[in-house]
């Protein structure tokens, strides 16, 4: 059953009357509710606050990595396992066809239901998951096959256990790596991006946001906490953190915003896979065209410009 948010009760109300109506066979009612839909999706979501974008960003019926990888690669193969300790499931990784390119897929995968939440750790990934992120972005490396990084996490696993096995080393060194590695790369938040468990794959050569995600240094919660000593003014923090995907848009932190569906992804899975699978074509045959040096100083000019500011 889907799951809607406060303000998307209007809209829940109308998507039970379309019911009821094609039950009776009533199609010109069909029709008409299908008008007053389409102008209260837009009514509703053409002027969201921050905190209604962060709501959505998590979303239970978003879709999550595997969802997108189920729906835009074929003929694909899971790697699995860093070489070092295990296998951490909050990270996948999975090689195969985008039509006709042969591409590597990176993706932190939140899991759902109880079962399936502490299986994935919640997608919060160890440091062995970002190991295995950056042995599959090697293997790509050497095969000079595109690779793209679906981020969407709360952020990195905070346990005694990660720190033991260097969490901080393993995210620094995916940073290094990855703003040095030789062939495309793209990352896309698809949901939450919450702090460096966002950045250890979000080097790349092009960073885009689904229309409805967020990406901040810190979650709006842990914010109004530190700042008010008061988790309840989350809504608050949420705004002045600019984590939408249009305020980073407009402070030049990120490249460019995908148009999911705008009823969001949670309503049109395969609305926003076709999306993401048309922006990440068009940006590999872009970046192809240029050559491996030339494309490597694009990518640390924009790296290193990232905060830069004039009076």
């Amino acid at each position: 059953m889907a799951t809607y948010l406060d303000f998307e009760q209007n809209i829940r109300q109308i998507q039970e009357e379309i019911i009821s109506a094609e039950v009776r066979c009533d199609h010109h009612a069909v029709e008409i509710l299908k008008q007053d839909l389409a102008k209260e999706v837009e009514k509703t979501y053409s002027n969201l606050s921050p905190y209604q974008e962060l709501q959505l960003a998590r979303h239970q019926d978003r879709p999550y990595a595997l969802d997108y990888i189920n729906l835009i690669l074929d003929k694909k193969y899971e790697i699995h396992g860093d070489r070092h300790f295990r296998d951490d499931l909050s990270i996948v990784c999975y090689i195969g066809y985008m039509g006709d390119e042969r591409v590597m897929v990176i993706g932190e995968q939140k899991g759902r239901g109880t079962k399936n939440k502490l299986k994935r750790n919640f997608g919060m990934p160890h440091p062995e998951g970002y190991r295995k992120a950056l042995r599959a972005a090697k293997m790509a490396e050497k095969f000079n096959i595109p690779v793209l990084m679906l981020i969407d996490t709360p952020g990195a696993y905070p346990g005694l256990g990660a720190e033991e096995r260097n969490q901080s080393e393993a995210i620094a060194r995916n940073l290094m790596e990855l703003s040095n590695l030789n062939t495309i790369t793209v990352s896309v938040v698809i949901g939450e991006g919450g702090s460096g468990g966002a950045l250890a794959i979000g080097v790349a050569d092009r960073l885009a946001m689904m229309r409805y995600s967020v990406f901040s240094v810190i979650s709006p919660e842990g914010c109004s906490a530190i700042l008010w000593n008061d988790p309840a003014k989350v809504e608050a923090a949420t705004k002045a953190l600019k984590i939408t995907s249009a305020d980073l848009k407009e402070l030049d932190l990120i490249d460019d915003v995908i148009d999911e569906p705008l009823i969001g992804a949670h309503r049109d899975k395969e609305g926003a896979a076709d999306a993401l699978k048309t922006y990440f074509l068009e940006q590999v045959n872009t970046l192809r065209s240029f050559g491996d040096a030339e494309r490597l100083e694009k990518r640390y000019r924009r790296l290193v410009g990232m905060g830069r500011f004039s009076e």
